[in-house]
């Protein structure tokens, strides 16, 4: 059996999608299967099992000699919500219960970390397993969480045999309609050129950077799915890694290729950012790939033009 928690959601679902497409059999599938607005992300993956999130451990004890792999995706991943209690529940606790499991039954694992650990990179976008996580100061609670478990998990004196913990940074694609404000700027790009022919991006409050040049590290889901698969199969070289395309861009680069992959003549704005995320809103994200490159992942991750081509051309326009 191959698991995926958060399995109705954005990622885990395109992680199914793609296991299954690969010839990866007996997939389990994990979440609250109570939101009905995920539903449709599960459509067409032959499941040897549907198990709720609140339920999973005690389902680890009982099957764990059926097990191959878990892939940990499920989180809460609010980045506007302030509920500590939430996180820690969702984000850390529920971990902890995943991660003694695999020490105890020697199970492999990879989870969802984030680029949101490295709060606003004034140490840097270093993966390391080192002092560096202990240092970061994330923005939010959601960053907080996620570093929070990173630093435990480093801090154990026995760990999974492999396991590797994945600092997502932007990540776009297929199946995110379901987040709402959390959705990518791409989706909400084509949803407002769609209903409006025009975009309007967050205006800079900082003088060194101009409007619509803030820069992030986007990712493609597909790029996201393959270094997943690749781990699963390697196995070697446990630790926290970089998960980005590598090379940041401007959200006005992001506008201009939804734009050009629908079509459409660009009608570019500015909005304010909203007050409760202005004050921890990242200005620079970039993902420095090295680490992940010297385990032997070769493949190259598509370029953001790429990446918006193939999501709404292939996904969002059909």
């Amino acid at each position: 059996m191959i698991i995926v928690t958060g399995a109705a959601g954005f990622i885990g679902s395109r992680l199914l999608h793609e296991l299954q497409q690969r010839g990866y059999a007996d997939l389990v599938a994990v979440d609250d299967f109570s939101r009905q607005d995920k539903a449709g992300n599960l459509e067409g993956i032959k499941l040897g099992a549907r198990v709720e999130r609140a339920d999973f451990p005690a389902w680890i004890d009982a099957n764990e000699h059926l097990i191959q792999f878990i892939f940990h995706l499920g989180a809460r991943t609010d980045t506007t919500e302030f509920n500590k209690a939430v996180f820690d529940e969702l984000n850390v606790r529920s971990s902890q219960l995943i991660w003694q499991r695999c020490v105890k039954y020697a199970l492999p694992l990879v989870y969802a970390s984030s680029a949101a650990t490295y709060g606003d990179g004034e140490l840097g976008y270093g993966d390391t397993d080192d002092g560096l996580p202990f240092k970061l100061k994330p923005l939010n609670p959601y960053g907080e969480s996620k570093n929070e478990f990173d630093k435990w998990a480093l801090h154990q004196e026995v760990k999974p045999f492999f396991w590797a913990g994945l600092k997502f940074f932007n990540v776009y694609g297929p199946n995110e309609y379901h987040k709402g404000r959390m959705a990518s700027v791409v989706f909400h790009a084509f949803k407002q050129i769609e209903a409006t022919g025009g975009m309007k991006l967050f205006r800079s409050h900082r003088p060194d950077y101009k409007d619509g040049e803030q820069l992030r590290d986007f990712v493609y889901v597909k790029d996201v799915c393959d270094v997943c698969i690749f781990l699963m199969e390697h196995r070697k070289h446990s630790g926290l890694y970089n998960l980005g395309s590598g090379q940041a861009r401007t959200f006005l680069d992001l506008a201009r290729n939804v734009f050009k992959a629908m079509g459409r003549e660009e009608h570019i704005g500015f909005i304010d950012t909203p007050m409760d995320i202005r004050d921890k809103y990242q200005y620079f994200t970039e993902a420095p790939m090295a680490k992940l490159r010297g385990i032997g992942y070769e493949k190259p991750f598509h370029t953001l033009e790429e990446g918006i081509a193939d999501y709404v051309r292939n996904h969002l326009m059909v």
